[in-house]
């Protein structure tokens, strides 16, 4: 149910479905529904997104929010979206309460998952 004043979609650009869907699908296990050739929505991602046909690309250098995930397995996620044409833009970091690391798209959308420190690091 959708909450008054709260955040509840979030939109993305995309060059290639295709290859959105199938990185996206493989990496973090999401869903899809067509909305033609020019739109896709994306269930199961913690809030539901949706990708839209579009040369341009978030980044934040360009000014772009940053979206985050979260991982129990850092290392594990930063391999999956190396195998599956993402790229590292910025390896594994620490910072208070944790480490984590950025990532693009195969569109060149910015993105970047964290992990908390383990009680061993």
């Amino acid at each position: 149910m959708s909450k008054h004043e709260k955040i509840n979609y979030l939109e993305f650009p995309a060059r290639e479905m295709e290859l959105t869907k199938a990185f996206f699908g493989e990496v973090f296990d999401w869903s899809f529904v067509d909305y033609g050739p020019d739109y896709v929505a994306c269930t199961n991602a913690g809030i539901d997104i949706g990708f839209f046909k579009s040369d341009l690309t978030a980044l934040t250098s360009s000014g772009s929010v940053l979206i985050v995930f979260y991982s129990d397995a850092l290392e594990e996620t930063l391999a999956k979206i190396e195998k599956t044409k993402g790229t590292i833009t910025k390896p594994i970091f620490s910072f208070p309460g944790g480490r984590r690391f950025h990532f693009s798209d195969p569109n060149g959308n910015e993105f970047a998952v964290w992990a908390e420190l383990l009680d061993s690091e």
